[in-house]
């Protein structure tokens, strides 16, 4: 069987040398996507682009005063995709490096069990020598993270939790994300909208999988902790997700707040101080 048409979509603003990085990355994969898609969120410097003979195509969504649309912006890129007739769809996280076996797992999993929604391991890289990452030796750097699934190479492991979800790097079919209805779009910038997901494709009837061979190099950048910054978010985020599911989402990250004095308890509600 040839291999499916296979996309790789990724979501961009600012960060302009990792997505080059993820580029050369792609590049130089055992199989490149036959498609490979930026979706820039509030980037006007992004623009199409070729590199090692892969081109890289750039679509836009509408900015959103609260914050980044990074739902919108997925469910976008997971349309414009199916729309150039993309059988599969990877959603790498810009951050991301493709490993060099990334599409060609993803390829063969989703279209092996196409009712499934399927993620790969993903190792948090140290930060990068004076020359830069190399990105045929990523195998070396090779330490999935600890709080996820991480099943070796050749390995697939179906029946996963769904609140371990995460959207750093995972594949389906778009017949699949029609049926889960994508991601929900009422959360915007950062935090829960993973968790929210993850909950819709076991309650449409869909597994949440784990595949060996699809393994992806985030890219090291400076973090907060906790996200101080996007706190506004959080709490707005996490509203939604309790309207949705009765529960709060990010909850070491509201305890890691409380204890700063940052935010506290009111009832069922998280409110700042």
């Amino acid at each position: 069987m040839s291999p499916s048409r296979t996309a790789v979509v990724t979501i961009a603003h600012g960060r302009h040398e990792h997505l080059t990085q993820q580029h050369r990355s792609l590049a130089l994969a055992h199989r490149r996507p036959d498609l490979y898609l930026v979706v820039a969120m509030d980037d006007r410097d992004l623009v199409a682009s070729t590199v090692g003979g892969l081109r890289r195509e750039v679509v836009t969504v509408d900015h959103d005063p609260r914050g980044l649309p990074l739902a919108a912006a997925r469910n976008r890129g997971v349309r414009a995709a199916a729309e150039q007739g993309a059988e599969v769809v990877v959603l790498l996280d810009v951050d991301c490096l493709a490993g060099p076996d990334l599409v060609e797992a993803y390829d063969a999993v989703v279209t092996d069990e196409p009712g499934a929604v399927w993620s790969g391991p993903v190792t948090y890289l140290p930060p990068p020598p004076p020359q830069g990452y190399d990105l045929l030796g990523l195998a070396d750097l090779d330490d999935p993270h600890p709080a996820r699934p991480a099943p070796a190479p050749g390995e697939r492991v179906l029946g996963a939790e769904p609140d371990l979800f995460w959207s750093l790097s995972f594949a389906t079919t778009p017949i699949a994300w029609d049926r889960v209805g994508g991601f929900c779009e009422d959360y915007v910038g950062y935090g829960g909208e993973d968790t929210d997901f993850g909950r819709l494709v076991v309650a449409a009837g869909l597994q949440l999988g784990w595949v060996g061979g699809a393994r992806a190099y985030h890219q090291h950048h400076e973090v907060e902790r906790p996200p101080v910054r996007h706190l506004d978010d959080i709490l707005r985020n996490g509203r939604v997700f309790r309207e949705r599911w009765g529960s709060w989402p990010m909850g070491g990250w509201l305890a890691a707040f409380e204890a700063e004095g940052l935010v506290r308890r009111v009832g069922d509600d998280w409110v700042r101080v």
